[in-house]
This record gives C-alpha cells, sequence and structure tokens, in this order.
C-alpha cells in the first residue's frame, strides 16, 4: 500500500499548470471589447493578470434633513444597506441631521440572491428598537455599469420613502450605485460583504493594503579618541572604553590598552539607522573598574540629523563633542548635570549612501539598490504579479465549534510589501489582485506568503499563523510570457513537512531594455563600495538582523499592521540558524554536482573497454587529431558547450522554480532532527553544560552548513551555463562561445597562450577591486538555492 503513496505524495508537491480566465471582459458591448468579450493574450487593462470578479458598489455619502425623534427631541442617524442576506452598516452620529458618512460597500455579484438594494436610514435607539426614518429602493437590473478609467459615478440626492412606499417623508440621501470590478478604485477601502462577519475593529485587519520598508542607511562611527576623562577615583588612570547605542543597537569599542586620561582606539562601530531618524545616537564613555563592573565616565547624546551623509569612501571631516559629565558624591550633587567642557571625545560619523542595507539573505535579495537615491539606475523591468487564489487550505483555527481559516497573501520585492484583503472562512479563497513592481536587476527573487488572520475581533489569537511561501527568482523567467501555475504551500513542522493548499499565481516579466540587461550581467551585483570597502561576514549578519528589526517594528506601527511573525517569515530571519536537516541537504546538492563527472568517468571507461566500437574508434580519431594539432583543442571544447547549449534548449525548465521537498531532504526527515531544528537558541536543555556544548556545536556547525551550500550554489551555476535556466545568460554564454571558437579557429595557438598568460600575470597597477566581468556573470547565474524550504 506504501509504494503507490508514494508517487501520489510526489505529484502533490510539483508546480501545476493553470489556465485561468485572465483579463477584463464586457460583455453586452461594454466600452472595452467593441462588440463582445476581450480574449487577447495581453489586454490594455492593469488588470489583465487576474480573473474578473464583479462587484456591487453602493457609495454613502450623506443625508440631509433628516427628521428628530419626537421623544427625544434629536437624531442618531446610520445608514443600513441591504442586499439579500448581507447587511452592511455606516457609522452613526449622534444629534446630527445632516450626516456625512462616505462609505462605499462592495457585494460580490456571484453571491447575489436578490433583485433590488435597499438603504435603511434608522435612527439608533439606546434602550428601545431603532427607529425607522425612510428607505431608497434600487432594480438590480437598473444599476449602470463603470468601466475604468472612467471618472466615478457622480452621487445623487434621493428622496427617502416611507416604509409602506406610499408616501415621502422628511429627508434625503444622497447615493451612488453601479456595478464594477475589482480594478475599481473604490475597491480597497470599501466594505466587503465577503467579510460581512467580521465585527469591530477587525475591520481594519481585512484590507489590502500596500507597505513601503523604511529608508535604511548604515550608520558609521568612527570613535577616534577622548581627552581628559577622569573616573571616580581619580588616584588611578582609567581604562576606557566608548559604548554607544541607536534604538536597541548597542555596540562597544575595545579596552584602550592603556590607562589614561587620554585613550585613543580609532575604531569603528557599524548600526542601522531608519528614516525618519527617530533615535538618538546615545554615546557614553566608561571605566573599567573591575571584570563586573563599570562606571560612567562622560555622556554625550546627538540627533542622526546633523551628520553628513555620503555617496562615495571620501574622507568625512571629524568633530571634537564636549562630553556631559556627571557630578560624583552628595556634595557635588548640585554638579550633577554641568557640562564640563575640558572632557571630550573625538568622533567621525557619517550615514553610508553607497551601499546596499541588507534586510534579507542575499542568497533570496530582492533589491540591490544603494540606499542614496541619487545612485539609483533607471529600471531594466517590470514585474507584474496577479495572486489569484488558493485551494485546499488546511483549516487553522476553530470558531464556534468548527474550522476555519481567515487567508491572505503578503508579496514583497525591493522596497514594496503589498497584502492582499482577508477572505474570511474560506479554504478556497479567491483574491484576484495584480501588483505591480519596477525591477532594477533581474537577478533578484520575489516572495509570496499566505498567512492566516488571528486578529479578526473575537478570540484574538498572538500572531499569525503561516500557511506557506513561494519565491520565484526573476532571471529564471521568460520576458512577456504569462506563467499561471498552481504552488504547493509547504510548511515544515515539529511534526514534519505538511501541504498546507496551493496557491494560483499569473506572473509576468517585462523588458524595457535588453540592452540594459546584457550590461548588468557583467556588473556587480551588490553596489561597488561592498567590494572596494566590505564589511566582515560577523558585521553583515549582525547589520543584516538589526535591519530586519528595523523593518518589522516599522510596519508593524502601520494601519493594518504587518505583523513581525509576518515580517520575518518573510525576510528568513532563521535561514542561518543549524539544522541538520539543511546540512544534509546541502551536503547531498553537492553530492548531485559530482553526478556528471561520475557519468563522465564511467563512459571513459566504457570507451577504453570497447563496449562500443563505434565510439571507441571516434574518440581515438579526435584523440589523434588533437595531439597533431593542439591548437584545435580549446576552440573544440568551446564549440562543443556551444552545441551541448543548443542542445539543452529543447529540455530547458518550462515553469519558474518552486520548493522541493526533495531538495531540501524535508520528507524522510528523522523527528529527533526536527526537534533539534525546532530547538530554541539558545538551547532550552536544563544542563549548563549540555547547553553550552550544544550551543556551539550548533553555531559551528551553522558555519559549515552555509559555506556547504555556497559550495553548492557555486557548482549549481556551472550547471545553469547551459541549461537555460537563465534563458539570458544561456544565451549570452553560449554566443560568447561561438565567438570565442571562431576566434580561436583563425589564431594561431601560440599568440593565445601568451595573451592569456600575460594577462593572467599582469602588474597589480593594471588589476582593478572590482570584480572581472567573467566573475560577475557568473555570479549572477542562478543556484537551486530558490528551490530550498
Amino acid at each position: 500500500m506504501s509504494s503507490p503513496a508514494t508517487p501520489n505524495r510526489a505529484e502533490e508537491y510539483k508546480l501545476k499548470d493553470t489556465k485561468p480566465q485572465l483579463g477584463e471582459r464586457w460583455p453586452h458591448g461594454g466600452l472595452r471589447g467593441g462588440g463582445g468579450w476581450i480574449s487577447s493574450e495581453r489586454a490594455t487593462s492593469t488588470y489583465d493578470l487576474v480573473e474578473q470578479m464583479f462587484y456591487l458598489y453602493v457609495r454613502v455619502v450623506k443625508a440631509k434633513d433628516l427628521p428628530t425623534n419626537p421623544v427625544t427631541g434629536s437624531c442618531d442617524p446610520y445608514v443600513q444597506v441591504k442586499l439579500g442576506n448581507y447587511k452592511g452598516y455606516t457609522r452613526h452620529f449622534e444629534k446630527k441631521t445632516n450626516p456625512q458618512w462616505n462609505q462605499v460597500f462592495a457585494f460580490s455579484k456571484d453571491r447575489i440572491q436578490s433583485s433590488v438594494v435597499e438603504v435603511y436610514v434608522r435612527d439608533r435607539e439606546i434602550v428601545a428598537r431603532d427607529d425607522y426614518i425612510g428607505k431608497v429602493v434600487f432594480d438590480m437590473h437598473e444599476v449602470p455599469t463603470r468601466v475604468p478609467p472612467d471618472s466615478p459615478l457622480a452621487p445623487q440626492w434621493y428622496k427617502l420613502e416611507h416604509r409602506r412606499g406610499d408616501s415621502k417623508v422628511r429627508g434625503e440621501l444622497m447615493l451612488a450605485v453601479w456595478m464594477g470590478t475589482q480594478a475599481d478604485e473604490a475597491f480597497p477601502e470599501s466594505w466587503h460583504s465577503d467579510a460581512a462577519s467580521v465585527e469591530g475593529d477587525g475591520v481594519y485587519n481585512i484590507r489590502s493594503k500596500v507597505y513601503v520598508s523604511p529608508k535604511l542607511w548604515y550608520l558609521r562611527v568612527n570613535v577616534i579618541e577622548a581627552q581628559d576623562v577622569e573616573p571616580r577615583d581619580r588616584s588611578q588612570p582609567p581604562q576606557a572604553f566608548v559604548k554607544a547605542q541607536v534604538g536597541n543597537q548597542i555596540l562597544k569599542t575595545k579596552l584602550c590598552q592603556t590607562r589614561t586620561t587620554n585613550p585613543m582606539w580609532n575604531e569603528d562601530l557599524l548600526f542601522v539607522a531608519a528614516e525618519p531618524f527617530e533615535e538618538h545616537l546615545a554615546l557614553t564613555v566608561e571605566n573599567k573598574v573591575t571584570s563586573a563592573k563599570d562606571e560612567v565616565m562622560g555622556r554625550l547624546e546627538l540627533s542622526l540629523n546633523i551628520f553628513e551623509r555620503r555617496l562615495d569612501h571620501r574622507a568625512v571631516h571629524s568633530r571634537w563633542f564636549n562630553l556631559e559629565r556627571f557630578g560624583f558624591g552628595v556634595l557635588e550633587a548640585d554638579k550633577r548635570h554641568e557640562l564640563k567642557f575640558s572632557s571630550r571625545v573625538h568622533l567621525r560619523v557619517c550615514l553610508e549612501g553607497a551601499y546596499h542595507v541588507l534586510d534579507e539573505s542575499t542568497m533570496y535579495i530582492s533589491d540591490v539598490r544603494p540606499t542614496a537615491r541619487q545612485l539609483w539606475k533607471q529600471p531594466i523591468g517590470i514585474l507584474e504579479v496577479g495572486i489569484l487564489s488558493a485551494q485546499g487550505l488546511l483549516q487553522m483555527k476553530t470558531k464556534d465549534g468548527r474550522g476555519t481559516t481567515d487567508a491572505y497573501c503578503v508579496a514583497k520585492y525591493g522596497q514594496k510589501w503589498v497584502r492582499t484583503r482577508t477572505i474570511t472562512e474560506s479554504s478556497n479563497p479567491k483574491w484576484n489582485e495584480q501588483y505591480t513592481w519596477e525591477v532594477y536587476d533581474p537577478c533578484t527573487v520575489i516572495t509570496i506568503g499566505v498567512f492566516d488572520n488571528c486578529h479578526l475581533g473575537k478570540n484574538d489569537k498572538p500572531a499569525d499563523s503561516r500557511i506557506g511561501k513561494v519565491r520565484i527568482r526573476l532571471s529564471t523567467l521568460e520576458m512577456d510570457r504569462i506563467y499561471t501555475n498552481s504552488y504547493p504551500l509547504l510548511v515544515l513542522q515539529p511534526s514534519g513537512l505538511k501541504k498546507m493548499g496551493e496557491l494560483q499565481l499569473a506572473v509576468r516579466f517585462t523588458c524595457l531594455s535588453i540592452a540594459s540587461i546584457i550590461y548588468l550581467y557583467g556588473h556587480p551585483l551588490l553596489p561597488k563600495m561592498h567590494y572596494l570597502h566590505p564589511f566582515t561576514v560577523n558585521q553583515l549578519d549582525s547589520l543584516r538582523y538589526q535591519a530586519m528589526n528595523i523593518v518589522a517594528v516599522r510596519l508593524g506601527r502601520a494601519e493594518p499592521p504587518l505583523r513581525k511573525e509576518v515580517v520575518e517569515y518573510m525576510l528568513d530571519v532563521d535561514s542561518h540558524m543549524w539544522s541538520m536537516r539543511r546540512s544534509k541537504a546541502n551536503f547531498f546538492r553537492i553530492v548531485s554536482l559530482f553526478s556528471g563527472v561520475i557519468s563522465m568517468s564511467k563512459w571513459l571507461g566504457e570507451v577504453c573497454q570497447w563496449r562500443n566500437p563505434v565510439t571507441t574508434v571516434l574518440v581515438h580519431i579526435l584523440f589523434f587529431i588533437l595531439i597533431c594539432y593542439p591548437e584545435l583543442i580549446l576552440p573544440t571544447i568551446f564549440l562543443y558547450m556551444f552545441l551541448i547549449g543548443i542542445w539543452n534548449f529543447r529540455s530547458r525548465p518550462r515553469h519558474p522554480p518552486h520548493m522541493d521537498t526533495k531538495l531540501s531532504w524535508a520528507e524522510a526527515v528523522h523527528p529527533d532532527e526536527l526537534d533539534e531544528e525546532f530547538d530554541t537558541f539558545p538551547s532550552s536543555k536544563l544542563q549548563d553544560v549540555v547547553r553550552m556544548r550544544y550551543d556551539r556545536l550548533r553555531s559551528v556547525a551553522g558555519r559549515i552548513q552555509t559555506v556547504v551550500g555556497d559550495i553548492a550554489t557555486q557548482g549549481e551555476r556551472f550547471q545553469a551555463l547551459l541549461s537555460w535556466r537563465d534563458p539570458r545568460a544561456t544565451s549570452l554564454f553560449i554566443i560568447f562561445c561561438l565567438i570565442i571558437a571562431i576566434v580561436l579557429y583563425v589564431t594561431p595557438f601560440q599568440i593565445v597562450a601568451l595573451l592569456a598568460g600575460i594577462f593572467w600575470l599582469r602588474h597589480p597597477r593594471f588589476r582593478s577591486k572590482l570584480p572581472s566581468v567573467p566573475s560577475n556573470f557568473f555570479r549572477r547565474l542562478p543556484s537551486r538555492a530558490d528551490s530550498m524550504l
């Protein structure tokens, strides 16, 4: 019974092709499409990557001359919009006969079960039943259709009818009613019938929103020296160090080697800061009294806005800052905040604008632009993503005794985050929302995650639950092709690998300038300052963690908030943690790279053993030719690679990359290894010695795992040269091979060898600190890291 189940499970984890009905289609001779339906590959609409969804919109603007209650003498009006079983309510106003609401209600056409729309105006009562003031009724067949980019429908005044409909009552209501799609600009902020059960503040947590990551800077604080710092015990010179703090980031310089009142350090401290600069640079000069005790000898607090922003590595002027020194003892209590101008510190501080502040792993990087906008280049393409729907989502929580899921999607690329609206109580939600990003580098990755909304009012959970995510590397996409696929949503849990459902996407990468893309393949991925004046590995890890925290905090302050657990999952905050499963996966990635070498050695063995006499004779003839004419060796190799690349074009990948469970070693993982992977860091073990050794092992093994993964990445990039995983890179490489083959055929081998040797042995003066063009091209090639869970 187990053997047939394995292929079925493997099929579940694969990518599937879908054929959704994309684009706007307006029947009955609508404005778009002339006399019928639009069925072209690319419609003129900006919503051509999603399925069209029709909604009935009701905009309630305001009312005037509403009658007051004869008993209370006042009117607390609100509006109820009723369509079949769906009812939407505006907020109510107290003691106002001319209220203004300006609220929009959207009712899904697929769920409409009534032929009329009823709009009631009611007077809110605290004790008794709400009083009825009047109503306006619309026939569904008479509602006009609005086709963007037409201007919004102008609202009109309507007389309120009595309940019986035979007599007019005092008061008028301004309304606009029309039929439209999700492309309507009123859609994002409207009340949706799909979420009619959401109450209270939960309404704000279901709307679609676009977020922008804060602009991040690296803050470089060069602590040079201090003068006239005095400890409490003046009989002994201090052993000083400087502690600097920006927000939650705290860094310390090394101890000054000599005990002196004029210590010197000349040490760089690096922080991450976000605009607008809300935090200050707080700096203290402290004395190391004992191994467990430090005393403050002076303080300094500076606004980040006063520091220079540099766009290269030119020298920044240093400045002396007076330390605010606090008095010692009771006798000097009145001088506690007196400035002592004799104590000061020498600093060189600047905001680095020529670096890209990394807030995500470089394996899945989505943006490579430097911080300073002046250094940005023009975009080279447009990425469009239609988030269509999800299928078969698992029930994530219990509501009223039954399982339910309130799903929404988050997509992150560059500085732009998008969040779809939440579809409540549905295992097969349909979002059909389309978003667009400017692309500045094709060798980047977009991440799309699905989450369960746990903040809809009652019984809120502390965190939104993960349902799964998808990563797509743009360079693996063919230009101007629409990819419509269903991606498996896979999550690794302590109990094992689990498929949470499927996500249907439509993706298109449009090129604005093919010349710019070709130009980029020969240039560094990150800004040149990362190579001319690089950071250490430990600095990058620490700065990335701080940047991720800042992004999570800032996005968590939006409305609705993009919560910390969502940001951490999208940015892969734990991707560098030790995991036996990841280490195994990276090891077998390396093993698979040698399969080609092993196959080649077997083939050579078969040639030597004359298994196929014809092949062996041909190899002997080729061998004798190359021995007699050694100048043909290199052009023959390049020509063969050109032919292999052309041959592999037929079997090039047809789908974008997706999470590969076999590659990630997630299907056969041992429960004990999962327990270790989901263990906290530091470990939650009780024994102190075991914890120390265990954490040390995990830390070292995590570094080894990263190195092994990097080795595997390099080998997979070699494979990508001729595999058409990146169509543009393979095209460039095989054209290069053809040109080199032709050049080497007509050029004497001795001249080629001489030129190559001279170039390789050239003087350092003729070498650039920037990586070479072949190195840049190679580093931009895709690896299978995008498919790792």
